[in-house]
């Protein structure tokens, strides 16, 4: 563990998981928060609660897709969705910067209400800070969301033979930030995927049948991080297809203009699931069947070799180990 705080430590890799496995969770643990799902199951009253909580300090405020208001909501809702539910409720902490623009917090508000009705979702609390010019970037938010279990979607663990999905091309979100924030490959049409997934896994829990074992919204560090996070320590590997996994052209055009890998770049509106192979054709069309999930895919499958990695085979017949993140790659991006 590092002397001092990095941006590495909030990039989503290893510097990450160190923060929180070195000092968080030592003094933290209890059992639902050593799940380390992206909600907590909570168990105490008669009704079974997910719980989740998020932070949100994007920079630009506002980017082609989307804008920090609608990333407060869809990544609460995506990350209770993920974790098998359907998102009820929502907390809004607004830290505003002096000098703020009215007129901007204005388009950013109406943007998160807008989101959270669409999403079906109430803001049902919230607290608001102001804080000295040049201590926040103009806006902070942090939220919180209660949501419901949907009925079959427990987490399970993954199995030799199991199939991989995405719900669409990947590195969308991050690739449009860097492009708004950096001002370079001027034509290139990169637009955000910033969106509530809630309604996909709606779709496919009526024909999950046991069969969708687990999930995850891959966000800071993307497609690899969010894999290595789900077999890490386990007995399966990941063996992704390369030909198999959607990657939008300007993505692609982009991360060979600046050296970013596309399976290390975040998503804000995809998830990742992992499903028995008797499951994963039913799945496949609930997602294909939704606006949001018609370029959906299955892109590999786990093998049980004991070493919990990710591997991605080339689509020229080569391989390679696609670990998570190894440091910073673009801060500030949810």
């Amino acid at each position: 563990m590092d002397d001092t705080i990095t941006l590495a430590h909030g990039a989503g890799g290893r510097q990450t998981r160190e923060l929180i496995e070195a000092l968080i969770l030592p003094r933290l643990a209890n059992p639902a928060l050593d799940e380390m799902g992206d909600a907590a199951r909570i168990t105490a009253t008669d009704t079974p609660l997910l719980f989740t909580t998020d932070a949100f300090v994007i920079k630009p405020l506002e980017f082609p897709g989307g804008d920090i208001g609608k990333l407060a909501v869809c990544g609460t809702v995506n990350d209770l969705s993920v974790a098998g539910g359907r998102p009820r409720w929502l907390s809004c902490a607004l830290v505003l910067e002096e000098g703020l623009p009215v007129a901007v917090l204005e388009r950013l508000l109406d943007s998160l209400a807008a989101t959270a009705r669409a999403a079906g979702v109430q803001v049902v609390c919230g607290d608001t800070k102001v804080v000295e010019r040049g201590a926040a970037d103009g806006l902070f938010i942090c939220t919180s969301g209660v949501g419901t279990p949907l009925p079959g979607l427990e987490r399970q663990p993954g199995r030799a033979g199991d199939c991989v999905l995405v719900s669409g091309p990947v590195g969308d979100h991050e690739a449009a930030v860097f492009r708004a924030r950096e001002n370079v490959g001027r034509d290139m049409a990169l637009v955000s995927d910033c969106a509530p997934v809630n309604d996909l896994v709606a779709a496919m829990a009526p024909v999950a049948h046991g069969g969708l074992r687990v999930m995850r919204d891959p966000t800071r560090g993307g497609l690899a991080t969010a894999l290595n996070e789900l077999v890490h320590g386990s007995a399966c590997s990941v063996v992704l297809r390369e030909e198999a996994v959607p990657v939008r052209p300007e993505v692609r055009a982009l991360c060979d203009l600046v050296g970013f890998d596309p399976y290390h770049l975040a998503c804000e509106g995809r998830l990742v699931a992992i499903a028995s192979p008797e499951a994963t054709p039913a799945l496949l069309a609930a997602l294909q069947a939704l606006p949001a999930g018609r370029e959906a895919a299955v892109i590999g499958e786990l093998a049980g070799d004991g070493r919990g990695r990710v591997y991605l085979e080339t689509a020229f017949g080569g391989g390679r180990v696609l670990g998570g993140i190894p440091g910073v790659q673009l801060p500030r991006i949810c």
